[in-house]
């Protein structure tokens, strides 16, 4: 059966709320071309390391984190696009092929 692909435009950001984030896909829905767990992971990683090391400002550890987010989610989800362009265009088994033999 058919499925939809969503995802969030590349290069997406909001302005920052205080005490609140978002972050895997909430942050950055990409097609499913295999980095969206490890960006998940990651953001979540990123962000306990953001939040130790400035204990006293939830504010500026948000704002830390979500600058990083922000530009290495775009970076994946370009990277992402590209590939589910690949994969569905006309060409998409050849296209694969190469993409591999890269």
């Amino acid at each position: 059966m058919p499925r939809p692909v969503t995802m969030l435009p590349v290069g997406l950001t909001w302005p920052g709320v205080p005490g609140v984030t978002l972050l895997g896909d909430a942050a950055h829905l990409m097609p499913p071309a295999g980095l969206g767990a490890n960006m998940a992971m990651l953001d979540a990683t990123e962000l306990a390391l953001a939040l130790a090391a400035c204990p006293d400002d939830m504010t500026a550890a948000l704002s830390s984190y979500e600058t990083a987010m922000f530009e290495r989610g775009a970076a994946a989800a370009q990277e992402s696009a590209d590939i589910m362009e690949i994969l569905i265009s006309p060409a998409g088994a050849q296209g694969t092929l190469e993409f591999f033999q890269q």
